[in-house]
C-alpha cells in the first residue's frame, strides 16, 4: 500500500511538471508595424511576449518589461505550422490576437481591447496578419 501511494505522488508530481511547463510559452518577433496589445500601443520593433499561464508578459528588445494582460487559452484542431503570432488589421491598427507554437493544439488568445470592438461594431473591415516568432527560452 505505501508503494501504491508512493507511485501515485510521483506520477501526480510528474503530470504537475508538465502542465506547467506546457503552459509556459516564450516567443520573441521583430514585428514591421506598430500595434496593440489589450488597450496598449506599442511601436514597431524587437518584442518578447513570456506566457506563464494566463499572465502574458511583453518585452522590448532590450528585454525590459513593458507590459502585462491576461490572456486565454486557445486551441485549434490541427498542430500550429509555424511560430507565429496573428494580428487582426483593422481600421489602421494592428491588434495582437494569438500567439502559436509549432507542433502544439493550444495557443494563447488575447481579449478583444476597446478600440478593436468598437471598430468591429462599426462593420470597419477585419484582415488577419501572421508575423513570423521564434521561440525563445
Amino acid at each position: 500500500m505505501k508503494t501504491l501511494r508512493s507511485a501515485l505522488a510521483v506520477f501526480a508530481l510528474l503530470f504537475v511538471a508538465t502542465a506547467a511547463h506546457a503552459q509556459h510559452t516564450a516567443l520573441s518577433a521583430t514585428i514591421p508595424f506598430n500595434f496593440v496589445v489589450g488597450d496598449r500601443a506599442y511601436p514597431a520593433g524587437d518584442y518578447s511576449f513570456q506566457s506563464n499561464g494566463p499572465v502574458l508578459r511583453v518585452l522590448d528588445g532590450d528585454k525590459m518589461l513593458v507590459g502585462t494582460i491576461l490572456s486565454n487559452s486557445c486551441t485549434g484542431v490541427l498542430p500550429s505550422r509555424d511560430t507565429k503570432l496573428v494580428f487582426q488589421s483593422m481600421g489602421g491598427y494592428y491588434f495582437l490576437q494569438q500567439m502559436w507554437v509549432a507542433g502544439h493544439t493550444s495557443g494563447r488568445e488575447l481579449p478583444k481591447s476597446e478600440t478593436e470592438t468598437r471598430l468591429a461594431k462599426n462593420h470597419i473591415a477585419a484582415e488577419t496578419v501572421v508575423v513570423a516568432a521564434n521561440i525563445t527560452h
